[in-house]
C-alpha cells in the first residue's frame, strides 16, 4: 500500500472533521445540561418567591390580628361571649325584657286564627277581591280527570291534562336515578 501526500492529507483532514463534529455533539449535549439546570434554578426561584409572598402575607395578618387586638384592649374593650351570656329559652329571653314606658308605641301583634274551609270553593285559602270594584274572583274549574277528556280528538292534549293532574303525585314523591350499565 503506497500512501500518497494526497492521500494522507484526505485522512487528515477527515480525522480533524470527526474530532471537530465529536466535540460539537459533546459541547452541544453540555450546553442542553447547564439550560435545563437553569430551567430547574428559575422553577426553584419562582416557588421560594411564592412561598415568600405566603410568609408575608401571613406575617402582615398575623401582625394586623395583634394590632386589632392592642387596638381592641386600649379602646374598645369587647371580649369574647361567657357561657353565661346565653339564655337557655324563650322564658330567659322574655325575663330581660321591660315593661313599655309612658308614650310608647303598641306592640304589633298578628293573627293567626285558620280560616274554615268554604264549601263553595272547597279551600281555605282568601277570596281574592277587586281594590276597585269589590268584585271577587271566580273560583277556578276543577281540572277534567283524564277518563272524561274526548278521546280520539287531541291526543296531546289528553296527555297534557293527564300529566297536569297528577303533577301533585309527582312533586311530593322522590325517586332516586340509578346509574347506567357501564
Amino acid at each position: 500500500m503506497n500512501l500518497t501526500s494526497d492521500r494522507i492529507r484526505s485522512i487528515g483532514w477527515i480525522s480533524v472533521l470527526m474530532i471537530c463534529g465529536a466535540l460539537t455533539i459533546a459541547l452541544t449535549l453540555r450546553v442542553n445540561a447547564v439550560k435545563s439546570q437553569v430551567r430547574d434554578a428559575e422553577k426553584r426561584t419562582v416557588w421560594v418567591q411564592q412561598d415568600i409572598d405566603f410568609l408575608q402575607t401571613e406575617f402582615q395578618t398575623r401582625s394586623n390580628q395583634q394590632a386589632l387586638k392592642q387596638l381592641n384592649d386600649l379602646e374598645f374593650g369587647y371580649k369574647a361571649p361567657g357561657a353565661g351570656q346565653y339564655i337557655e329559652g324563650e322564658r330567659q329571653l322574655a325575663a330581660l325584657g321591660t315593661a313599655a314606658g309612658p308614650g310608647a308605641p303598641e306592640p304589633i301583634r298578628y293573627a293567626n286564627a285558620e280560616k274554615p274551609v268554604s264549601p263553595d270553593t272547597g279551600s281555605s285559602l282568601l277570596a281574592m277581591v277587586s281594590p276597585v270594584t269589590g268584585a271577587t274572583a271566580a273560583p277556578a274549574a276543577p281540572a277534567e280527570p283524564a277518563a272524561k277528556a274526548p278521546k280520539g280528538r287531541d291526543p296531546e292534549r289528553a296527555e297534557l291534562v293527564r300529566d297536569a293532574a297528577a303533577l301533585g303525585k309527582r312533586l311530593a314523591r322522590i325517586e332516586v336515578a340509578e346509574a347506567g350499565a357501564q
